[in-house]
């Protein structure tokens, strides 16, 4: 029955919106399925359509999604050709948890725990003990790391177990915050081509009768978030990564299994002020704000205090139409960000969240001019950005 036009629209339920498939088809549940296929103590294999493999190699290609591959397949014949291989065989992607976003994707994959749990809930998140917005890729302002992600990588777990275990990626990355909360354990080696990271991934892969390997590739993201999913620039890496793929996959040693997955998808949201609602020029939004945190389509709102419930109200009623609008204690009990919550990260979640549904961001162009400009964004729970795939190859 449609509504009066002099009624106000209802906003979205949030019983609508998409939840990560975490404890069985998340980015959260590969590592400990593979370590589990490599017997190390303590872990199951929640992703229950993989089957076990002596050497593995997570290949994670930063902003391809899921509906990226399958919308270009000129660019990616190779990575086309394996959709029907991901998720063992079923053809079906994973989930990439929330918010989807490089910190919490690559938290969650190398500790193997959903983002209540490890603790990095967004691209920035208030730091409960100082009031300030931390921002968890860059690591600023500096926290003591194992303070704030204080649970061993499932890297560190396997090389106590006896497993060889290596990264390749980027040599700027090696002593990163961000790598030595999640991703460190075993070696690391930085190459700065990524045919040298490819093939010293497989080398890595080949050097043990074990082998659990991860190698990573950033620029898609990189030409997606300046010049968009639509531009020359971005369907050139795009190609080339096609190509690095393949020619990993070409040096797999026996006994190996090669995942090609991604910590997000992407979407391109146009320059209009209808697609680009700037938080530091709306005055409604920003009554009661205390901080903005998250990023475009991945909001964590902190009030001040006693502003909770009417900063909630507002949100609603100006962006509950595009916007899945959710108080802390809401987004938790929906499982947005994983079936449990550390006490420690209660704090750091929004009191109000807000996760796009519409083709439209939240922008701060004062405090955040350099994200503002970006082309192409993600963070919210629709497929576009949730969805990534597991491709497989093995030998």
């Amino acid at each position: 029955m449609a509504q009066p036009a002099w009624q106000d629209p209802e906003p979205l339920a949030l019983d609508t919106a998409p939840v990560p498939e975490y404890g069985s088809g998340s980015l959260a549940d590969l590592l400990p399925t593979l370590a589990a296929g490599l017997e190390v103590p303590g872990f199951s294999a929640p992703i229950s359509e993989l089957t076990p493999a002596d050497r593995n190699c997570v290949f994670l290609i930063d902003g391809l999604g899921w509906e990226q591959i399958k919308a270009h397949p000129d660019e990616a014949p190779f990575l086309h050709s394996l959709l029907p291989t991901s998720r063992g065989g079923t053809g079906r992607p994973l989930t990439a948890g929330f918010p989807s976003t490089t910190a919490t994707s690559l938290a969650s994959v190398g500790t193997g725990l959903p983002p209540g749990e490890h603790g990095l809930p967004g691209y920035t998140a208030r730091n409960p003990r100082t009031g300030e917005l931390m921002n968890q890729l860059r690591w600023k302002p500096w926290t003591e790391p194992k303070a704030w992600q204080p649970y061993p990588t499932v890297f560190q777990l396997a090389d106590a177990a006896g497993v060889h275990t290596a990264q390749v990626s980027a040599p700027m990355f090696e002593q990163t915050p961000l790598t030595k909360i999640a991703l460190s354990g075993g070696s690391f080696l930085g190459r700065l081509s990524g045919e040298d990271r490819m093939d010293v991934a497989a080398q890595r892969l080949a050097a043990g009768d074990r082998s659990l390997v991860y190698t990573y590739y950033s620029e898609v993201d990189g030409k997606g978030h300046r010049f968009g999913t639509d531009s020359d620039a971005w369907r050139g890496q795009l190609m080339y990564v096609d190509g690095l793929a393949r020619r990993l996959a070409e040096q797999l040693p026996p006994r190996s299994a090669l995942y090609i997955t991604a910590d997000h998808g992407m979407i391109d949201i146009p320059f209009d002020e209808q697609s680009r609602i700037d938080f530091d020029e709306d005055w409604e939004l920003s009554a009661g704000v205390a901080l903005l945190g998250g990023e475009g389509r991945a909001r964590h709102v902190y009030a001040v205090p006693g502003a909770q419930a009417d900063v909630l109200a507002v949100w609603r009623e100006v962006l509950g139409e595009q916007f899945w609008i959710a108080s802390r204690d809401e987004a938790i009990a929906a499982g947005w960000f994983g079936p449990t919550i550390d006490e420690r990260v209660y704090g750091r979640i929004g009191d109000v969240v807000a996760a796009a549904h519409d083709d439209v961001i939240i922008t701060a162009s004062v405090n955040e001019p350099h994200e503002s400009a970006m082309a192409g964004v993600h963070g919210s729970l629709t497929p576009v950005e949730q969805l990534v795939p597991l491709l497989e190859v093995r030998s």
